[in-house]
């Protein structure tokens, strides 16, 4: 087979996501099970929140779920509506409509299935931790504060900053005491129950039981509280969204930002994923006794796989009416948590909230809006991580910038824009470090001290030269006064670029007017082309200046200021040459 077919077979289902043993088989059962138990009201939430109603979020999760586990890169993944989406999705179903969602989860997936396809899986690697941290936190943010209206009883709050949303809801909840009172108690018992079940009954599901629990009392009290209404009984028919030139115009940037999200957000899940230790099976301890067993291939994961895999599940939600869907990660965590081991595992908990939409629409129908509120209220705060904010804040000066500013920017601004500016400041403190590590050493001149070696500058180059540091090392080196002789050891440099190059050029030409020898020994190969082609050789008063090892550099330096000490006239600058020194020369002394 070609590369081209191998590439192609690599990034389709094969044989091997398949494991049908009796025990394999049981594990991926009961971790569906629990799983589709977990996300239900998270899909509810997350559907509400997003501003298209709970129905299109079962959908996602059906659809979405299904599609993401088969042709995705994660054995382990659950993917479906999350938070994050949510949050990019408010403003476009503000400004849209509920109707363009859909086909901005087309548009979306069919981006993210040519960035797999292309091979681009990898690039989330490059995101920093702080960045990652920062992000995590301020979507946290985001949804509790988009939750103040419903836990308020607040309705038509939709769209604009969640910051002034909320307060703006908080003002208005203020003359209507009663309802108040109602949804903020259904708040209230939803966040006391997931808090405290954990600790009580571990093997619970806490939101599931929250949820449950404030729409029996609802009922029974008769609460005047909003309820979640219709939901559809069965899976809607797949379609196409109609689409002209002008929606599609409207539509193409907010498809690509949710694209963007939906990359970062599956491969950071499947990322987080792959480190988790599974449980052991029943009967299968380790040496210790320990109840988890090491990461094996199970939790291994092809980044392009998985997004040609998401890009087809959200293609595959908006035919049906749905969402873009992304890796979700705490229902991926609850997943390795509870045993999955594979592929089976996300298909099955896809299935079990399909069997709600076609068995039990009416019960879930009276969930309290408020109870799906307190859920996500709850999960946000979850998502942050007090030790690691502590980790990241107390570690250095930028990496606690680049998180806060990170943080802000998605709360204030834009989730894209804010992982990008996140990267541009930590790519700048990156580069400042990077040019503070640069730096230049006048050395002793080897051997022993003979007369006029007073005269002979001897400086080493270590780290980079590039723009963050050049005019630093140029400006130390051009005021060295005494010297009659410049040698420049630059085999310690591990970085040049253009920049860098263009500078030690300036460097060597101010030098040479001022009647400065200038030698330079060591290039590394690596560097000698872009020194040649900027023309830094070119400044060299003769191409026998240019040396591999320091003994003839020095042996030649003195020379030079012995005929200058004598009066010889042989630092005046003879006509420059026809060439340098070619590449060939292995100048890595």
């Amino acid at each position: 087979m070609s590369r081209a077919g191998r590439s192609v077979r690599d990034l389709l289902p094969s044989r091997a996501d398949v494991d049908l043993r009796p025990r394999t088989l049981r594990s991926d059962l009961l971790a569906g099970i629990t799983v589709g138990v977990v996300a239900l009201p998270l899909a509810l939430a997350f559907g509400v929140s997003a501003g298209v109603g709970p129905g299109p979020g079962l959908v996602t999760a059906v659809v979405a779920g299904i599609v993401a586990a088969v042709f995705g890169g994660s054995r382990v993944q659950v993917s479906g509506p999350t938070g994050a989406m949510a949050v990019v999705l408010a403003p476009i179903v503000a400004q849209h409509g509920p109707a363009a969602v859909p086909l901005v989860a087309i548009l979306a997936g069919v981006v993210v299935l040519l960035a797999g396809v292309t091979r681009l899986g990898r690039v989330v690697t490059f995101i920093p931790w702080p960045v990652v941290e920062g992000f995590t936190a301020g979507i946290a943010a985001i949804i509790f504060l988009q939750q103040v209206p419903a836990a308020l009883g607040v309705t038509g709050a939709v769209g604009g900053n969640p910051l002034r949303v909320a307060v703006d809801s908080a003002v208005a909840a203020f003359g209507d005491g009663p309802t108040v009172l109602w949804t903020l108690g259904t708040v209230a018992l939803v966040a006391v129950v997931m808090l405290a079940l954990p600790r009580l009954a571990p093997a619970l599901p806490a939101s599931l039981v929250a949820v449950v629990l404030a729409t029996v009392v609802a009922q029974l009290v008769g609460a005047p509280v909003a309820r979640i209404g219709a939901l559809p009984d069965s899976l809607p028919l797949p379609s196409v969204p109609h689409l002209d030139a002008g929606m599609l115009r409207s539509l193409i940037g907010p498809a690509v930002a949710v694209a963007a999200l939906a990359a970062i957000e599956s491969l950071l899940s499947a990322r987080v994923a792959a480190a988790m230790p599974s449980p052991a099976p029943a009967g299968r301890r380790g040496a210790t006794g320990s109840a988890t067993v090491p990461d094996d291939a199970t939790h291994r994961y092809d980044p392009d796989r998985e997004l040609v895999g998401q890009g087809l599940a959200s293609i595959a939600s908006g035919a049906f009416g749905g969402m873009p869907a992304t890796g979700a990660i705490a229902r991926t965590a609850v997943n390795v948590r509870a045993g999955a081991r594979t592929r089976l595992a996300a298909v099955v908990h896809a299935v079990v909230i399909l069997g709600v939409i076609y068995l039990a629409t009416g019960p879930v129908s009276a969930i309290p809006l408020a109870a799906l509120s307190g859920v996500l209220m709850v999960t946000a705060v979850r998502m942050v991580s007090v030790s690691t904010l502590r980790a990241v804040l107390t570690s250095t000066r930028a990496d606690a910038v680049v998180l806060v500013v990170t943080a802000v920017v998605t709360v204030a601004v834009d989730l894209i824009e804010a992982v990008q500016i996140g990267l541009l400041v930590a790519a700048f403190f990156a580069l400042r470090s990077v040019a503070k590590a640069a730096a230049v050493h006048r050395e002793p001149l080897p051997g022993p001290a003979r007369p006029g070696d007073e005269h002979i500058a001897l400086y080493r180059l270590d780290g980079a030269m590039f723009f963050g540091a050049a005019d630093r090392i140029h400006a130390q080196i051009r005021d060295d006064q005494d010297a009659l002789v410049v040698v420049l050891r630059l085999s310690h440099l591990r970085l040049v670029d253009a920049t860098g190059a263009h500078a030690l050029g300036e460097l060597v030409a101010d030098l040479e007017r001022s009647g400065v020898t200038v030698l330079v020994k060591g290039i590394q190969p690596a560097h000698l082309p872009v020194l040649t082609r900027v023309g830094v050789l070119d400044e060299l008063r003769h191409e026998k200046h240019l040396f591999e090892n320091l003994p003839p550099a020095i042996e030649h330096a003195r020379s030079h200021v012995a005929r200058a000490q004598a009066g010889a006239g042989a630092m005046t600058r003879p006509p420059a040459p026809a060439a340098v020194a070619a590449p060939g020369n292995a100048l890595n002394g």
